[in-house]
């Protein structure tokens, strides 16, 4: 029994310790089990003592996994540096920099499929007619069939089909271009890669599948202020013959991605700054940068909550504009600066993706982790 009390009172007081010293079990069980991260970035968790005083994060590398046969890259995180508590394979990234972006651009989209612009009897606004018959729909011709058809579309991401004897004699307003405005967020040097808006281009929630597309500069003519419930919005012009800046080939959840040909006007070439993942974010102070104000410049923002995220999501960083010279022209979040990157530390840990309509100087923002581990077809 004596043996048992002791046991008991070494349990105790070692979950007294771990009480104390706030280590932060539901942020460190809550990382997903692949992310971005790099050495020094670990180093300053470590130093900072980010998920409690007495646990550090160590990384190593080249790890055979059993299963797969494949060598992987882990953190492992331990109580007093012997006492492991969880293990997760991370993707490793160099200390590379990317330029940042904060300047508006033009995007114009050619979709897979057909979106119905107009309500009609079969179909509504910003559905998207994608097959007849089976066969993809690629042009407004498509529909132009006289006999019966099985018509394959998407109405807020579901799929529907109907079966329609005569499209010809449906009066139906419909294209496959879209365009719209966005915020570029970044451009990798090395690669000429974007990443922008950091959430999807959609029509009815639905989320656009593209044949292609491309960027173009803006010109920005005003700024509609935000007001409570009255989202405010960025009042640009872009010209298609003036000449493409870069091609679109992915436009998902995360953003919309591809490759930049022409970064004049676009970045700031002197402006970069090192990939901040999941581990660099937290509550307290962080900038936005955005080309409002026609010259690249930081405003102060609060981050308010990093969202514990297992699974990728555009809505991971609640945030709030305190910068008087932001709040002054644009009254805070508004439509067009989705994409503005987030900086926290010097490092860039996401973007701007949604504004509060309740309260415009309240938004969402993504974290740069899944815009740059889901910017490829294939992701």
């Amino acid at each position: 029994m004596r043996k048992f009390g002791k046991v008991c009172i070494v349990i105790g007081i070692f979950f007294c310790l771990i009480t104390i010293t706030n280590v932060k079990f539901n942020e460190i069980y809550s990382l997903p089990e692949n992310f971005l991260t790099c050495y020094s970035e670990i180093q300053e968790i470590n130093k900072n003592k980010k998920f409690g005083s007495i646990v550090n994060g160590a990384i190593e590398s080249g790890i055979k996994n059993t299963a797969t046969g494949e060598k992987e890259d882990i953190i492992i995180f331990k109580i007093f540096g012997f006492i492991p508590i969880r293990k997760v394979k991370v993707s490793l990234t160099s200390d590379e920099e990317l330029y940042i972006g904060g300047t508006p651009i033009g995007i114009s989209i050619r979709t897979n499929g057909i979106v119905v612009n107009e309500d009609n009897e079969y179909f509504k606004e910003g559905d998207i007619i994608y097959k007849i018959n089976n066969e993809p729909v690629k042009s407004t011709e498509d529909l132009c069939l006289k006999e019966e058809a099985e018509v394959k579309y998407l109405r807020q991401n579901k799929a529907r089909k109907v079966t329609l004897k005569n499209l010809s004699n449906l009066k139906m307003a419909a294209n496959n271009n879209i365009s719209g405005i966005g915020t570029l967020t970044y451009i990798n040097p090395n690669t000429n890669e974007f990443g922008s808006l950091g959430h999807a281009v959609t029509e009815n929630k639905t989320i656009i599948d593209i044949q292609d597309g491309n960027i173009y500069s803006c010109n920005l003519l005003g700024v509609e202020k935000g007001k409570r419930n009255e989202p405010g919005q960025l009042r640009c012009i872009f010209l298609q013959n003036n000449g493409c800046k870069g091609e679109i080939t992915v436009n998902n959840k995360y953003g919309v991605f591809g490759t930049i040909s022409d970064k004049n006007n676009l970045i700031d070439e002197n402006k970069t700054a090192k990939i901040g993942g999941r581990l660099s974010v937290s509550p307290g102070k962080a900038k936005i940068v955005s080309n409002i104000s026609g010259i690249s410049e930081e405003y102060d923002i609060e981050i308010i909550k990093a969202n514990y995220q297992s699974n990728a999501d555009d809505k991971s960083i609640v945030i709030r504009v305190t910068d008087e010279r932001l709040l002054e022209l644009t009254g805070g979040i508004v439509q067009g600066m989705s994409g503005s990157p987030i900086l926290q530390n010097g490092r860039i840990v996401g973007a701007v993706t949604h504004v509060f309509t309740s309260d415009p100087t309240k938004g969402y923002g993504i974290y740069i982790d899944w815009m740059l581990q889901n910017n490829s077809k294939s992701s």
